[in-house]
């Protein structure tokens, strides 16, 4: 399993959010390719990024910020929000991002999806942002009548890096993965499943560890790194033991 420490972009700031409310974010830093280095030094071997901004705007709006991450460290950086066409989509994997992450237009567009898992094998996760077992798009500000699973298996066949399940309700909330619905999902495809959200502690992340045989292949990992509840190279070994 692999440990995705999170760096959420605001207004070129790390933020986090509590279950994805932009009025409700707290800043954590405000050069995110030094905040990228300390998880590289931490012993991550991936980040995760997100444009918040870029996600309800529908078009990249953090890309400097991207950029220096970029430009900071040498380990992969997954990437999602605000990516929306083909275009977007070639442009950042052009510019070293190793895992575009597809959200909105996975439910917009799922043709345009399974065109880029055709061109760039291995370089394309689905992102799946759940509220009350709904997907939620548009940077969450709306839920559709798709459940997680009902969209999940329409990739099934596509050649997706990964599906990135995000509980919106946990997300932030430092209580708990919810990691009933993240099993069944897991258990449901054969795509691997990257959990996200709500995780508190190392004993949340030991539970996660617990759904390696149902096909969660890693943890994204956000406000409990920043406040200092979890250490991330601990994190990131009690995730690569799992089996």
């Amino acid at each position: 399993m692999i440990l995705y420490p999170a760096i959420d972009l605001k207004g070129g700031q790390c933020v986090r959010l509590l279950r994805g409310e932009m009025a409700a974010a707290t800043v954590y830093n405000d050069d995110p390719a030094a905040q990228a280095r300390a998880f590289r030094d931490a012993g991550c071997a991936w980040v995760h990024v997100v444009d918040l901004d870029g996600a309800f705007a529908g078009r990249p709006v953090n890309g400097d910020a991207v950029r220096a991450i970029l430009g900071a460290v040498d380990v992969p950086v997954q990437l999602g929000g605000g990516i929306r066409d083909r275009a977007g989509i070639e442009a950042w994997l052009d510019a070293g991002v190793a895992r575009v992450v597809l959200g909105t237009i996975a439910l917009r567009d799922p043709a345009l999806v399974l065109a880029a898992c055709r061109a760039h094998p291995g370089r394309i996760a689905v992102g799946i942002d759940a509220r009350g077992g709904k997907v939620a798009v548009e940077g969450w500000a709306e839920t559709a009548e798709v459940t997680t699973e009902q969209l999940a298996l329409q990739f099934e066949d596509a050649g997706v890096a990964a599906i990135v399940f995000t509980d919106i309700d946990r997300d932030g909330a430092l209580q708990g993965p919810n990691l009933a619905a993240t099993g069944a999902l897991a258990r449901r495809l054969s795509t691997p499943v990257i959990a996200s959200g709500g995780v508190s502690s190392l004993d949340d992340l030991k539970a996660i560890a617990g759904l390696a045989g149902d096909g969660v292949a890693g943890a994204i990992v956000g406000r409990a790194l920043y406040d200092g509840r979890v250490d991330a190279a601990a994190a990131a070994k009690v995730l690569a033991e799992a089996t």
